[in-house]
């Protein structure tokens, strides 16, 4: 089992949260979507440039920028 951020994956990689990296306002908001230690996330999308990645956790789409998703560390 590797370990990569979210923005690495392709579309339909599945990851386990490790850890959710960052401070203040985009940690928080990161944590308020859902995205905690331990969820399983999906790729679902990856826009031509990378940027934003759609993603499917706890049953439901989320779309991330390039940069938020970076704060994202993930099992495979």
């Amino acid at each position: 089992m590797g370990e990569k951020i979210l923005p690495e994956l392709k579309r339909g990689e599945k990851g386990k949260v490790i850890k959710v990296t960052g401070e203040g306002p985009i940690y928080r908001r990161i944590l308020d979507m859902g995205i905690l230690r331990g969820v399983e996330i999906e790729v679902e999308r990856v826009a031509p440039l990378g940027d934003p990645v759609e993603i499917r956790v706890k049953g439901y789409h989320l779309s991330l920028r390039k940069e938020e998703a970076s704060h994202i560390l993930l099992a495979v």
